[in-house]
């Protein structure tokens, strides 16, 4: 079977293209990966909308997981040696919507026996973004934080993560999503009109951070409200806001962030392969439909994870 990789054309879903891709053999430092799973997350289709129009076409996908089919000289994965065989996870690629890729070695980490693909290839980037929130936040047990999109992907993994650490959880949500808040251990407020009254009533008493995953308007007001050191309040969705109020603006690139996000990579495998750590999957879609899974996640209503499979 020919090998495929989805590329970006122009900076608009209408130009991603399904074409023939053969991945070069690893060079040094390198391995390739017959690709099982790839995930799908909205910072996918934001590179290709900050793309250099002469750049283009781009491949396009920052996280998979697959079987390891060659390696190359002097190549050691993030958790030590990597051989054909090996079942492994890989975070930060190139072009990960695909069905072989090759990739530096470092990037790959293999998977204990009770991680599937799937779960793998949804929970990396989901994952360091929002360990790097809750350590940003300085948060530590017996304090209570307001998480603002709390059913999402990366909400849910913050949630858990959090009542890890033996901090208390206030999650915003959608009303049709408060379940799956509840579900993972913390408080879950809807969102709307009163939302600053209803998350006050819910702390019971004073709330040491707030983590937005959502970019509104609303979201940001009623942090800056509740929280009266801004540089407690963390945002992965409003930039602009944050250079406007003086909060902090994550992100996967920043230097303040990477090293973190990077080192929790091998922790957040461990905790899901001892099941300390549920990886919220919401649908899968064949690699053919990477187009549909994209919009879905770009609607902001997928409530979870979505990971492309390959066919086999």
């Amino acid at each position: 079977m020919t090998a495929q990789q989805w590329q970006a054309s122009s900076s608009g879903l209408d130009g991603f293209v399904l074409v023939e891709h053969q991945p070069s053999a690893p060079g040094p430092g390198q391995v390739r990966v017959d690709v099982h799973a790839a995930g799908v997350n909205p910072a996918d289709l934001k590179h290709v909308r900050r793309t250099d129009p002469a750049d283009f076409p781009v491949p396009v996908g920052y996280e998979i997981a697959g079987v390891v089919t060659a390696v190359g000289p002097g190549a050691v994965g993030g958790s030590g040696e990597l051989s054909v065989g090996d079942r492994v996870a890989a975070f930060r690629v190139h072009g990960g919507y695909a069905s072989e890729l090759t990739l530096p070695a470092e990037k790959a980490f293999v998977l204990p026996d009770t991680v599937d693909h799937i779960t793998a290839a949804g929970l990396l980037l989901a994952g360091t973004t929002a360990a790097d929130m809750l350590h940003r936040s300085g948060a530590t047990s017996g304090d209570t934080i307001v998480v603002h999109g709390a059913s999402g992907a990366v909400g849910a993994t913050l949630l858990q993560l959090a009542a890890h650490a033996g901090v208390r959880v206030i999650g915003t949500a959608n009303p049709r999503r408060l379940d799956a808040v509840r579900r993972l251990d913390a408080d879950a407020v809807p969102y709307g009109s009163g939302l600053l009254d209803r998350l006050r009533t819910a702390a019971h008493g004073e709330i040491t951070a707030a983590l937005d995953l959502t970019g509104t308007d609303e979201a940001i007001h009623a942090s800056l409200q509740l929280v009266a050191d801004q540089s407690r309040i963390i945002t992965a969705a409003a930039k602009a806001a944050a250079d406007e109020h003086g909060i902090v603006a994550v992100a996967g690139l920043d230097p303040r962030s990477t090293a973190y996000r990077d080192a929790m990579r091998p922790i957040l495998i461990d905790l899901v392969a001892t099941g300390e750590l549920e990886v919220p999957i919401a649908r899968t879609f064949p690699l053919a439909d990477a187009v549909d899974a994209l919009r879905l996640v770009a609607s902001g209503r997928a409530g979870g994870k979505v990971v492309l499979t390959v066919p086999r």
